[in-house]
């Protein structure tokens, strides 16, 4: 795992990142190239590849940014398949391919351009596929999966060991589970290994690259301790289960988390450089958002007043920044008497009280689009926890560990729980949101606002399932 500014990023990820724009680079010298050597005109000087060295590289990132934007190193398209993931990167070439274009031709190439962005294409296509792969083959046949030492074998012992084997880049190998005091015994799907063998010596043994402790409670003398101090002195790391969740699956779990992690670990930290440099991002980018949405917005106004009769803009009380109120807007995509009782209820997939219109904008996410008004009032952030409504923030809060926590910061038009988590509509959903909220208020970055921004593109393109 590669750690940016407090957040994990998949090495994996990084590394095809970096692969799949150097391909973008290579392709138009190639293209290039290969135009110089089958026309001996003056088309040959204005494609040298000395004079696209620096178009080279803004293609190249130009084309790291779509690739991004279209979610091509999300765990959820690596997950679906390499005909999928082609199609994704099909479409981000495409793209691409049509904007440089545009700029080669106003810098003078004339019908020059399209020849070159044509060849570029297709040594662009190959080379996605052929890191895909160079990286499929290192890491299966050259590399292999990391092998892990679980310790515990109780329920929490099986869930992790059940998330190591998931296909994607966080696939482990696990060598066996290592018992820790009388916790009733559910790992039974590979080897345990007997006390009498000190966890340093495993490790050595079969070659183990992690150890993860699986034991929620470590008090009592279960877990041995000087042996996992005796790990990590050789080298080998050893994590908790907060400490594996939030690095595999950018969440902290609330069924372990204790007030002292929270007072003495690392994060949640909001200081005045932090605070001023967000509130600038979201003045500018929500200026700036309103002006390439307007547009839109206008024509959305227009077919909610042609769908369905009430007003255009629904107007309701969310908990925000310091539990303080203040209402939220949002484009209408329900009839106008959807809470005619006054009785707050969750919204579900396939709500009956979804209008037409409302079930489009709802999927593509253009009902948020007013709360950009929010954001420059200061109401509200373009990335942060989503507000909920004061009805359910006194429920959850008695429900939720630690659930207020998540008012420490100003809540988002989307966030990290938003590109994370499918649509929730219950208790246990918006515990499984809060873990992913509590992660970003602990790991929170401008680094980790632009992730999120980049993903929330591809989850309204791909429909990823995000509510």
């Amino acid at each position: 795992m590669l750690k940016v500014f407090q957040h994990h990023i998949p090495l994996s990820a990084f590394a095809e990142w970096l692969a799949d724009g150097l391909f973008c680079f290579l392709a138009v010298l190639l293209a290039a190239q290969g135009l110089q050597a089958t026309h001996l005109d003056a088309f040959t000087t204005a494609v040298a590849p000395a004079r696209l060295l620096l178009p080279a590289a803004g293609f190249a990132a130009l084309m790291s940014l779509l690739y991004s934007v279209f979610g091509m190193y999300r765990a959820s398209a690596v997950s679906v398949g390499i005909v999928p993931l082609l199609g994704r990167a099909f479409l981000a070439v495409l793209v691409g391919s049509a904007i440089a274009y545009f700029a080669l031709d106003a810098e003078g190439f004339g019908g020059r351009a399209w020849a070159l962005v044509l060849e570029a294409m297709m040594y662009m296509l190959l080379g996605l596929v052929a890191v895909r792969i160079l990286f499929h083959v290192v890491r299966r046949a050259v590399v292999g999966a990391p092998r892990v030492l679980i310790v515990g074998v109780g329920a929490e012992a099986q869930s992790v060991a059940t998330d190591l084997r998931m296909p994607g880049r966080a696939q482990r190998t696990v060598v066996g589970y290592y018992p820790a005091g009388s916790e009733e015994t559910i790992a039974a799907d590979a080897r345990i290994f007997a006390r009498d063998v000190a966890l340093d010596v495993l490790v050595k043994r079969y070659q183990v690259d992690e150890v993860i402790v699986a034991v929620r409670e470590q008090r009592g003398g279960g877990v041995p301790m000087d042996q996992l101090l005796a790990c990590r002195l050789q080298g080998t790391p050893v994590l908790d289960l907060a400490g594996f969740y939030e690095r595999s699956k950018g969440q902290v779990p609330t069924d372990s988390l204790k007030a002292s992690w929270l007072v003495y670990g690392h994060g949640f930290v909001q200081g005045a450089v932090r605070t001023a440099v967000k509130r600038a991002f979201d003045v500018v980018c929500s200026s700036l958002l309103l002006a390439l949405a307007s547009p839109v917005m206008l024509l959305t106004t227009l077919l909610i007043k042609l769908d369905s009769p009430g007003p255009v803009i629904y107007r309701q009380e969310r908990v925000g920044l310091r539990g303080r109120s203040f209402m939220c807007l949002k484009f209408r995509s329900m009839r106008s008497d959807a809470e005619k009782d006054g009785v707050a209820r969750w919204a579900s997939k396939n709500d009956a009280r979804v209008t037409r219109v409302g079930a489009f904008i709802r999927k593509c996410r253009i009902d948020e689009l007013p709360q950009l008004f929010s954001v420059l009032k200061g109401e509200m952030s373009l990335v942060g926890p989503r507000p909920e409504r004061p009805s359910f923030v006194a429920q959850l809060r008695e429900q939720i560990p630690f659930y207020d926590i998540r008012h420490s910061v100003k809540p988002g038009v989307t966030g990290w729980a938003q590109v994370r988590y499918s649509y929730g509509a219950s208790v246990e959903d918006a515990r499984r949101k809060h873990q992913y909220d509590l992660y970003y208020v602990k790991n929170n970055s401008l680094f980790l606002d632009l992730l999120v921004l980049v993903e929330t593109v591809s989850v309204v393109l791909f429909r990823e399932g995000a509510q």
